[in-house]
């Protein structure tokens, strides 16, 4: 399996129109079981490189899933970090923010469940619903309780990309690299699963009416999408743009994509200086009484 990653990260202070981006390419795969294979054997590789990220302990990694209704977060979380170990690996959903989390800057929530060193951390939505639905829903805001001068500056979004830019720089000079993912599905493909959904009694919890009003405003949040890729993806943390229509495709990128950033962090087991080894030759002898 060959991927040519670089066809799918946004450069950065590149300006992104979704259309140019394709929901669907070729599949990387030859048939279901190859897919599975292949699958398998990304998963083996990343189950290597995070016992080694734990055990390096000097950098964790940070992934961020976004998307619109049915693009295939939760599935690709569930199937690339499949073989990883549960105790180096936390996931956090975030939905509706409460009472609590509002009465905080937008980031505050979030930053609370940054990944420690060693480990990997998955937001499965992140503080990027404040410029995506918050945008195409501005009355959101209100519930804020932000000043009428700050809501209604021109510059409030560009602000907004500024506070998370500001962020993600600041964790990586600490050690944290951040791989951000924009499941791009197809408007067509997201009715597909609707029905799928509403058709198959295991999948009806998955939907509601509210799934409908926003895709009423699919055209709002590609515009929103659009503008939050151009003004934040970064050589440092960058976005990728993954063709969603086709989920075992869309694993295998994403797969690539995770394996390849651990891979550059160069890691490696922590070296023993001549005291330690001393010391646990010492051990080792008491142990062989």
């Amino acid at each position: 399996m060959k991927i040519k990653l670089k066809e799918f990260r946004v450069p950065e202070g590149a300006r992104v129109r979704l259309k140019d981006w394709p929901t669907r390419i070729q599949p990387l795969y030859s048939s279901k079981p190859d897919y599975t294979r292949l699958l398998a054997g990304q998963v083996k590789k990343l189950r290597a490189l995070q016992s080694l990220l734990y055990a390096d302990n000097r950098h964790s990694l940070l992934l961020i899933f976004q998307a619109m209704d049915a693009a295939g977060k939760d599935g690709a979380i569930k199937h690339v970090m499949s073989g990883v170990n549960p105790q180096g690996c936390q996931v956090y959903s975030f939905k509706h923010p409460s009472a609590q989390e509002l009465e905080h800057d937008f980031l505050w929530r979030t930053t609370q469940c940054l990944p420690e060193r060693g480990r990997i951390g998955i937001f499965n939505r992140s503080y990027y619903e404040e410029v995506l639905i918050v945008r195409v829903h501005p009355e959101i805001l209100q519930g804020e309780n932000l000043a009428a001068e700050d809501t209604a500056d021109p510059d409030f979004w560009r602000h907004r990309y500024r506070s998370i830019l500001d962020l993600e720089k600041h964790l990586q000079r600490n050690g944290t690299q951040i791989v951000k993912f924009f499941l791009h599905l197809s408007k067509e493909e997201q009715r597909r699963r609707f029905l799928a959904r509403i058709d198959d009694p295991r999948k009806n919890w998955k939907f509601s009416r509210a799934d409908i009003e926003e895709r009423a405003r699919w055209d709002d949040y590609q515009r929103a999408y659009e503008a939050c890729l151009t003004a934040t993806s970064t050589a440092a943390a960058p976005w990728h743009v993954v063709p969603a229509d086709d989920k075992a495709n869309a694993r295998l990128i994403i797969s690539e994509v995770i394996q390849a950033t651990l891979t550059r962090l160069k890691l490696g087991y922590p070296k023993l200086d001549k005291a330690r080894r001393r010391e646990l030759q010492a051990i080792r002898k008491q142990l062989r009484k």
